[in-house]
């Protein structure tokens, strides 16, 4: 009976732990994401960039070049060029924007040749991965092709001095379902710890969530 006692008593101070490990960190133990890789696999193909307001483009139009030039896109998605008035830009490819731009100038010349580049990229929120929280810099950064969690805390300068990083959350949109999914990250096993299983791949869209240590 005394040994039955022990026994329960051990178990309950186990759970009463856990709970009280729960409640510390403010959330249930969620997804985990995949590990990847710190050498990019640069054969994987990227989505199209689609031009997104704030993006920098240089219009090039064929032996008119007074038509073309550096434009930037208004924060309302559109631009403006020299025969053009406020032509949709933003939520197109730079091809599909180019398109366009020769459809508009095909009534003033014959059969434009156009070429729209991307110099400053911004992009869409949904092609950007968004850092908030306890970082050195918060930041929305344009997604390049094969971006992984190293790669975004590099460019927001790390953790803040007080991050609670092990407890930070990627935020997702599942396109296939439409819901909102959340993952588990470990930011601080891998920048101080040089854990290479706590880094993750990113996809365009990501939300990262570093909440403060409450000690």
């Amino acid at each position: 009976m005394r040994a039955f006692g022990t026994t329960g008593l051990s178990l309950a101070l186990g759970l009463g732990t856990l709970a009280l490990s729960a409640c510390a960190t403010g959330r249930p133990a969620g997804h985990v994401l995949p590990s990847a890789s710190f050498v990019n696999d640069d054969t994987v193909e990227a989505e199209k960039y689609i031009i997104g307001p704030l993006d920098q483009l240089n219009i090039f139009v064929w032996r008119n070049n007074e038509l073309g030039g550096k434009v930037q896109v208004r924060p309302d998605g559109m631009i403006t060029t020299p025969l053009i008035t406020d032509l949709v830009a933003a939520g197109k490819t730079p091809a599909k924007l180019a398109e366009d731009i020769k459809g508009a100038l095909t009534k003033y010349i014959d059969n434009p040749q156009v070429s729209v580049m991307v110099d400053g990229f911004q992009g869409t929120y949904a092609q950007q991965v968004r850092i908030v929280g306890a970082t050195e810099k918060p930041a929305s950064l344009p997604y390049r092709a094969n971006m992984t969690l190293l790669d975004a805390m590099i460019q927001v300068g790390g953790l803040s001095q007080y991050a609670a990083g092990n407890r930070a959350r990627l935020i997702r949109h599942d396109k296939a379902s439409g819901a909102q999914k959340e993952f588990d990250l470990r930011i601080a096993s891998l920048l101080k710890k040089g854990d290479t299983k706590a880094n993750v791949r990113l996809e365009p869209g990501d939300v990262i969530i570093i909440p403060e240590s409450m000690f």
